[in-house]
């Protein structure tokens, strides 16, 4: 299936201001590129009255005021650019980011013990768990499994600058493991978390209910736009950027937010134009060429 095959999105409005449209039912890179390429159409008319559009894993929001654009044209507007999609909106021009992460570190494992009771299993960590029920003979294997392979980010949101990151593997691959069984009332920073299908990294400290697997020195959002990848924008990711987590250990952790701390951090960033149906037909293959691309190969 590719995003031209998938069936036709469904339209639900939210109030006088609101426009859901569901892409899918489930997550798919598919659906994922169909919602892409409809808000970057959007985007693109700049129609009155359209103030906002949020898209999200398999669907997108929009905001518009009534009074300038009517309910019924913009649903029909919208479409009018579902019905002409075509094979060029199968590719797409974004970024590849290595993330370094700590996986396994005492932070978030300090944190786990205090809200074992709310877990699946009280007597194992995190990632300990969620290494067995995917199968993993061990930990490292499990982080072998998360690392190796990018992942998509399919959008930001739950908190500012929180991005949800989606494998770039297939289907049968992608590591799975369920939320806790209740939330918890504190995650520490940059915690790299996983819940379903999906990853994400926790912007700010607060309340969360994904697996904990580990920490990255780097900051994803800065209000005050300290380091240089943060020149634009607060926020440092947008939808359809991949990521590439890279494991260390508790020295280059604690090296990394020296750098931080000194306003002197960098992240490994590059250019990347991606295509769908070559990534389909051959994801380890095209993985691999993306890698290339992330260190200059």
């Amino acid at each position: 299936m590719t995003a031209m095959t998938l069936p036709p999105a469904r339209y639900s409005f939210g109030g006088d201001e609101h426009l859901f449209v569901e892409i899918s039912e489930e997550m798919s890179l598919p659906a994922f590129f169909k919602s892409m390429a409809i808000c970057n159409a959007l985007r693109q008319r700049a129609l009155p009255g359209v103030s906002e559009i949020c898209p999200a894993n398999a669907a997108y929001l929009l905001r518009f005021d009534p009074d300038l654009m009517a309910p019924r044209e913009l649903l029909a507007t919208l479409q009018q650019i579902e019905a002409g999609l075509g094979a060029a909106d199968l590719h797409l021009r974004t970024r590849i980011v290595e993330i370094p992460v700590f996986y396994g570190d005492p932070w978030t494992h300090e944190t786990l013990m205090r809200f074992r009771e709310r877990h699946q299993d009280p007597n194992s960590t995190d990632i300990e768990y969620a290494a067995r029920i995917n199968h993993l003979a061990s930990v490292e294997a499990f982080i072998d499994a998360h690392s190796s392979a990018p992942w998509f980010v399919s959008m930001v949101g739950f908190v500012a600058g929180l991005p949800f990151l989606y494998q770039m593997v297939e289907r049968q691959r992608q590591l799975q493991v369920p939320k806790y069984l209740r939330p918890r009332t504190d995650t520490p920073r940059l915690t790299l978390g996983h819940g379903g299908c999906f990853g994400c990294i926790y912007s700010v400290r607060g309340a969360g209910g994904y697996q904990m697997l580990g920490v990255t020195p780097a900051p994803i959002f800065d209000p005050a736009q300290s380091l240089s990848y943060f020149k634009d924008l607060m926020v440092f990711f947008q939808p359809g950027d991949i990521v590439k987590f890279k494991p260390i250990d508790a020295a280059e952790y604690a090296r990394q937010v020296q750098q931080v701390e000194s306003r002197d951090y960098q992240l490994r960033i590059r250019p990347v134009a991606f295509s769908l149906p070559d990534f389909m037909a051959d994801p380890d293959g095209y993985n691999q060429q993306l890698l290339k691309v992330l260190h200059g190969d």
